[in-house]
């Protein structure tokens, strides 16, 4: 099986994602050793080099996993980047809604399961965020990513950094726009001290309530840009121009920049 012309492409890239084809496509499933280099190299006429290279590329992506004397493995068939361009198109409601599932759980389980370093690190980060304020998207991330640490659940820490990307893009493009609520942090401190008590439903509580505001204002800015789109208009609340919603539009204004 020859290679498609590699165009502006290099060759590395193209055995890249003619692998990740075979994949997609179930060639090999999870578990099944992949063909030899010598024989990928021949199946795609390209030199074993390329094939070695474009197989590291893989294996770096999770896809692939190389066993030392037993060959290259399928590890999975879905393409990561391809998931996360997927989430990175959703917009901030849906990032929301999202974010709101997992952190509740991910608070219930931290409550259950949270060490003394865990706490220390919890306090901490809120020490920090309180120093960088109501609207410091970094310093709120590290805090998150913290409460999900304290699940010691491998599985759903690395969910949730996968996952970070887009959660940290849409609190920095939210916490710039002053008609979003800021970062509440008697709430944020609430959190630690339920997990701290060892008590899941509080904790998970104390999640949902502050996240409970900038999910109601997204809900907002969706329901007047939806008005803005039925009466014709083009125009949002404020009165600007253009729309951009759920339904894919064009024309993007303030609000679709949160």
């Amino acid at each position: 099986m020859a290679l498609r012309t590699a165009g502006r492409q290099s060759l590395v890239d193209t055995v890249v994602d003619q692998l990740k084809a075979q994949l997609a496509n179930g060639e090999w499933a999870v578990d099944d050793r992949i063909p030899t280099e010598h024989e990928l190299a021949e199946q795609l006429a390209v030199g074993r080099n390329t094939v070695r290279e474009a197989v590291r590329v893989l294996v770096h992506a999770g896809l692939l996993e190389s066993r030392q004397g037993n060959g290259t493995f399928v590890r999975s068939t879905a393409d990561p980047s391809a998931v996360l361009q997927g989430i990175r198109a959703a917009d901030t409601l849906d990032v929301l809604e999202l974010r709101v599932a997992l952190e509740a759980e991910a608070a219930r389980l931290a409550a259950e399961r949270r060490d003394t370093a865990d706490l220390v690190a919890l306090r901490s980060a809120l020490q920090t965020l309180r120093e960088h304020g109501d609207r410091a998207a970094d310093a709120d991330m590290a805090f998150h990513l913290g409460v999900v640490r304290a699940t010691h659940n491998p599985a759903f820490i690395e969910v949730y950094r996968f996952f970070s990307v887009q959660v940290h893009e849409s609190l920095v493009t939210s916490l710039r726009d002053e008609e979003m609520p800021p970062i509440d942090l008697d709430t944020h401190e609430g959190l630690v001290d339920a997990i701290e008590s060892g008590d899941p439903a509080a904790a998970e509580r104390a999640v949902r309530e502050l996240l409970r505001a900038p999910l109601e204002a997204m809900r907002a800015v969706a329901t007047r840009r939806d008005g803005s789109r039925r009466d014709g208009s083009g125009r949002d609340a404020t009165g600007r121009g253009g729309s951009s919603g759920r339904d894919g539009s064009s024309g993007p204004d303030r609000a679709d920049e949160i």
